[in-house]
């Protein structure tokens, strides 16, 4: 199974940018889209599904133009559910959960900290709160997890380390979180394949920073301990444009 996860920073401008040329070439059997600012009434129906998939969509219901997250299923889920479990976690579409036989599919767009230290807490708040759930379903079957988790975890995960270690996407506390999350039993794919600099998910639009690839490692592809032998490649295709993030994927043997 393939599965290609990309913030596409607004899914109304990213269809007039080629998306579904992308989503064509792809070959993907699940494509998982965060930070999609849309809700279904505002993308013309020929615009939102496509052949041979099923689609999901889960926009933020806070605020029109915010979040949300969608999917697109060659193989339709066994079941299907939105939202954390969590009343302080619903309403800004940032979680669609597909079962399927072997395992969860988790697409998650993380909250950002930049905002203040309220949504600092709020950031950190999930991140644990989804810890939890993932961890109680892994009870009955294995999860992989894809998304834009907003952190950069290494040094190696952002151009300039040094620079960024107070700014809320590289703050001890936040790589800290993903150090635990990896010590419960998840592994970042793309690290089993790759461990060199270098490899970046997004760019600020300022200061030429893709030309220059001046990027973070924010955009991931985490499955639990169980699947790792099943992981055949992992991979980021940061030469896809569209957005200031770019798609990760994974293939996993079913």
């Amino acid at each position: 199974m393939k599965i290609v996860s990309w913030n596409v920073n607004g899914f109304r401008s990213v269809l007039k940018k080629g998306f579904w040329d992308w989503f064509e070439d792809s070959g993907a059997d699940i494509v998982c889209l965060q930070e999609i600012k849309a809700t279904e009434d505002q993308i013309p129906e020929n615009e939102r599904h496509h052949a041979g998939y099923q689609t999901l969509f889960q926009p933020a219901t806070v605020k029109k133009g915010y979040s949300g997250v969608a999917a697109w299923c060659r193989r339709p889920p066994l079941a299907v559910d939105f939202e954390m479990p969590d009343p302080r976690f619903q309403g800004e579409g940032r979680l669609i959960r597909l079962e399927y036989e072997d395992f969860y599919v988790f697409n998650v767009y993380f909250p950002n900290g930049k905002m203040g230290e309220d949504r600092l807490q709020y950031k950190l708040d999930y991140y644990d709160a989804f810890l939890d759930q993932a961890q109680k379903l892994r009870q009955d079957k294995p999860v992989v997890v894809c998304g834009d988790f907003n952190t950069a975890h290494t040094e190696i995960d952002l151009k300039n380390p040094k620079a960024n270690e107070n700014i809320s996407g590289f703050l001890p506390v936040e790589r800290a979180w993903l150090d635990r999350f990896i010590a419960a039993g998840y592994l970042d794919t793309f690290r089993l394949f790759n461990q060199e600099p270098g490899y970046y998910s997004w760019w600020s639009y300022r200061f030429r920073a893709r030309e220059r690839n001046a990027g973070w490692r924010i955009d991931y592809v985490f499955v639990s301990l169980e699947l790792r032998a099943r992981v055949k490649q992992a991979w980021i295709e940061s030469e896809v444009p569209g957005s200031d993030h770019c798609p990760v994927g994974v293939e996993i043997e079913v």
